[in-house]
């Protein structure tokens, strides 16, 4: 059975806008339209889309924080709207903009309140928290007041706290947001950790897109509301024609390449040459063909990125794009 089912789920907003000297206009805003998907246990899927998309609502209804204006809608067997407070012990959030820690208190004093909130047996706090604390690099800030934290300590600092209760489902809403390369490594193996060895389900809202790509086997895209794909990476490329890049470095500046098939030159850089082919595609026959014809000294293949690859999709007609489980 899975872990999260979301069967045409919808949320509509009122709004109201001033249109006149006493005269105000009432319309309504669909920031959910429909949205059908499962998520099994232990998955990690990255739940993408431009700003306004309808992310963060639909994460707000699988925390119970937003009842659904219509659909169906079950997480862990439980309907997060009707049974807030029992979900609650089930799952672990993290909102980049909002902390769920308290502002005044030290980091270490925000953790044992959390302690007593849910009731966590002694010995299974002190454990998750000695683990979070050393791989999250936590030691130095437990007893810092939450307010004289950086963006990226508090960050790291939620993370833990949204965690030291053992939640099954655990939703990450920019969870690297102002973090640093290194500390987005941290965090990323941190992630990758707690999924393979607690089968924790994670979905996750970025937009650093390289934390999909390190960390999501799967990928759903949503646009207006709707879900336009849901599915691999690979299929990602492909939906919204990526294309991948065949740097060729020659042995002496040569005329532009144009005479390989399945390839199109894009630019040269003295003896560097950059070739472009559908992201579908083998590299393998393009890297055959080059080496017979041409004095190389190296290659590398480089991926196409994935943002440019949304925008086309946001760009056109994206329609109802589907790759993979838990397409509508």
């Amino acid at each position: 059975m899975p872990l999260i089912e979301l069967d045409g789920l919808e949320k509509t907003f009122t709004v109201r806008r001033k249109t006149g000297l006493l005269r105000r206009e009432r319309r309504e805003v669909r920031a959910v339209d429909g949205i059908s998907f499962t998520v099994d246990r232990g998955e990690m899927v990255g739940y993408i889309g431009p700003n306004g998309a309808g992310k963060s609502t639909t994460v707000k209804m699988l925390t119970g924080i937003l009842t659904p204006s219509g659909g169906r809608l079950r997480v862990a067997g439980i309907d997060p709207a009707r049974e807030r407070t029992r979900l609650a012990r089930r799952v672990g959030v993290v909102f980049g903009q909002r902390t769920t820690l308290w502002w005044d208190l030290p980091l270490r004093d925000s953790y044992r309140l959390t302690h007593r909130m849910y009731r966590i047996p002694d010995d299974r706090y002190e454990e998750n928290l000695a683990r979070c604390v050393e791989l999250l690099d936590l030691g130095d800030l437990l007893d810092v007041p939450v307010r004289q934290l950086s963006l990226g300590q508090r960050m790291r600092g939620d993370i833990a706290a949204a965690l030291l209760h053992d939640p099954e489902v655990l939703y990450l809403d920019e969870p690297t947001i102002g973090l640093d390369v290194v500390s987005k490594a941290r965090v990323r193996g941190f992630l990758r950790e707690l999924n393979a060895e607690r089968g924790t389900t994670v979905l996750l809202t970025t937009h650093d897109l390289t934390d999909i790509e390190q960390l999501c086997s799967r990928v759903m895209v949503i646009d207006h509301g709707r879900l336009v794909y849901d599915g691999g990476l690979a299929g990602l490329h492909e939906a919204g024609d990526g294309e991948r890049m065949l740097v060729v470095d020659l042995a002496r500046e040569l005329p532009p390449i144009t005479d390989v098939p399945g390839a199109r030159f894009v630019r040269a850089d003295g003896p560097r040459q950059h070739l472009a082919f559908p992201a579908s595609a083998s590299a393998a026959p393009l890297v055959a063909a080059v080496a017979e014809a041409y004095p190389l000294v190296d290659l590398s293949v480089r991926e196409p990125d994935i943002e440019s690859v949304i925008a086309k999709m946001y760009g056109g007609a994206a329609g109802e794009l589907t790759g993979g489980p838990g397409s509508p």
